[in-house]
């Protein structure tokens, strides 16, 4: 009897209580996630290495080769010789309202989509999100003769009308980012408690009230992620201002690099240098706000 009282059942094997079992080694990802890390960093390696190497010493030696000096003279040509001061300041001037315009319509959009029920919402959701799925380069055409026929009650080109101005690529780059932003912040939304919206309605809060006070201060983290994915993708965006801006003293710094690219002859070590130069503000946003791009990966890819 004292045995049968004493007898305590064993547990599964793994459950609470129990031993658990010792993940197996995951050699096969490490080696797999080493090679891509590899890969990627190959041409960022030997860009620096081009980019630190006079064009003397490689046409002597060889690009591939190991001979001649090592200096910093392509940086300080590609600097003076390229302008990049006027450059980085064009890219602020596009950036900054890009994404703060992109943000604040996607958010409107996603407000509507996640916390209100109506006939169109889920339409128009895919609408939005479909548009990222389209070349930008099937627009291209129809948007700049757009642009070209768009004349303006005031001057704000040369030409009158919206070619060669920050406009155009403002408009452009907020109207391809919406999509996506859309989509992410509204699955972020519908993961909010519904309670929170309806007793701010039975309080009298209006639509408003609830969209900037309520539920705009909720979304912190899902807006510092995506600012800061929107910030690194616009800031590298080479192709919208190189269609739609012609002078050179407009240009971004990622498009103007091709202003070091000879007529006759390329200079590669110096438009390495150039290179470069572009991505240092990049590294700079990834590393200040490396935490939101890191969330900003998966952001909206677990909640529904």
């Amino acid at each position: 009897m004292s045995a049968l009282m004493t007898f305590k059942p064993k547990r599964a094997f793994g459950g609470a209580g129990g031993p658990r079992k010792t993940p197996r080694p995951r050699y096969g990802t490490h080696l797999f996630l080493i090679v891509m890390s590899i890969v990627w960093l190959i041409p960022l390696a030997w860009a620096l290495f081009t980019a630190l190497r006079p064009k003397a010493d490689t046409d002597k030696y060889g690009y591939f080769s190991l001979g001649g000096a090592f200096n910093f003279n392509n940086f300080v040509t590609a600097w003076n010789q390229g302008g990049f001061a006027t450059y980085f300041v064009n890219s602020v001037i596009i950036t900054i309202p890009t994404v703060i315009l992109t943000l604040l319509f996607a958010s409107m959009m996603a407000f509507a989509v996640s916390r209100f029920t109506w006939k169109f919402n889920v339409t128009l959701l895919i609408m939005f999100t479909a548009g990222n799925l389209l070349p930008p380069q099937v627009l291209a055409t129809p948007l700049f003769e757009m642009f070209k026929h768009f004349n303006l009650p005031y001057s704000v080109s040369d030409s009158g009308n919206l070619l060669n101005t920050y406009t155009a690529v403002i408009a452009v780059d907020t109207a391809f980012q919406i999509g996506f932003c859309t989509f992410v912040l509204s699955n972020y939304m519908k993961a909010l408690p519904q309670d929170l919206t309806e007793a701010a309605f039975v309080d009298g809060a209006g639509v408003w009230r609830q969209y900037w006070g309520i539920i705009m201060p909720l979304t912190r983290p899902a807006f510092a992620a995506l600012g800061t994915l929107e910030l690194i993708w616009i800031y590298n965006d080479f192709f919208w201002p190189l269609l739609f801006i012609q002078s050179g003293n407009r240009l971004p710094v990622t498009t103007a690099i091709k202003n070091l690219q000879g007529v006759f002859l390329s200079n590669y070590n110096l438009l390495a240098a150039g290179a470069m130069i572009t991505v240092i503000p990049t590294l700079i946003i990834y590393l200040v706000l490396q935490k939101q791009f890191v969330s900003g990966l998966t952001l909206g890819a677990t909640k529904g």
